[in-house]
């Protein structure tokens, strides 16, 4: 049976696991999104509640979901797995029923599958490490960015993105690397290939957990570690999300 008797709630789509070592450390991808709709005791009086994508059946119903943010995952859009077109079938349909939708790194380029943009492998290889980011016109007032600075500090790491965004869809924020770190299509859905969620010390986890790999490709893993930064502007947007669900409720 579906979720029919939830009170309308904040659902977290679970595409995968962190890495173990960093799971150790920290927790996974849902504590750290939890964590980050709540942070400064903002969260809306929204339950919070973790969906597994590769093993939900079925979906909540549309009347118990005030809003979805759809995780990172060591997985790839690009392979079609079964439950992640699954997800993706999903998560078109509340698009189209203007419930808010957040997906952050793989979830956002699962959001812009769903809706029929391209996904592939970024040519210019990993990106990794703390970044600067820049807004573009079209995020001026926009309900989640709008509040944003021109520029900002973000932690990212990808393999592939978004190489074409869905019909309609606006691009919000780039860099020099990424045209497409942050996108919104319709009223209330948005995709950021940055990590909102990420810590300084889930991203220094990760620059090491990836240095070996990096050393060979004459990457300076010691520098990227000397280069994570603060990035309370992009942490900001899942409390941001958080009011905005309430306020769709």
């Amino acid at each position: 049976m579906a979720h029919t008797d939830l009170p309308p709630t904040l659902w977290i789509l679970k595409t995968g696991d962190a890495l173990p070592p960093l799971r150790a450390v920290h927790g996974d991808f849902e504590d750290w999104i939890a964590r980050g709709l709540a942070q400064n005791g903002n969260l809306p009086a929204l339950p919070v509640r973790t969906l597994d994508a590769r093993t939900t059946t079925p979906w909540p119903a549309m009347e118990g979901i005030a809003g979805v943010v759809v995780t990172g995952s060591p997985a790839m859009v690009t392979d079609r797995e079964p439950w992640s077109e699954r997800a993706a079938a999903w998560l078109a349909q509340l698009v189209d029923a203007q419930v808010p939708v957040l997906g952050l790194c793989y979830g956002h380029q699962l959001l812009a599958h769903a809706l029929g943009g391209e996904v592939a492998r970024h040519p210019g290889g990993l990106e990794i490490g703390t970044v600067a980011i820049q807004q573009m016109p079209a995020a001026e007032g926009d309900a989640l960015f709008g509040d944003l600075p021109i520029e900002f500090a973000a932690h990212v790491v990808h393999e592939q993105s978004v190489r074409r965004l869905p019909p309609g869809a606006v691009a919000l924020a780039a860099n020099a690397h990424e045209a497409h770190h942050a996108f919104r299509v319709g009223p209330s859905a948005w995709g950021v290939q940055f990590h909102p969620e990420f810590s300084d010390g889930v991203m220094r986890d990760y620059v090491q957990c990836f240095a070996p790999s990096l050393r060979r490709t004459g990457v300076d893993a010691d520098a990227l570690q000397h280069q994570v930064q603060p990035t309370p502007h992009a942490g900001s947007l899942l409390a941001r999300f958080a009011q905005l669900a309430a306020a769709h409720r």
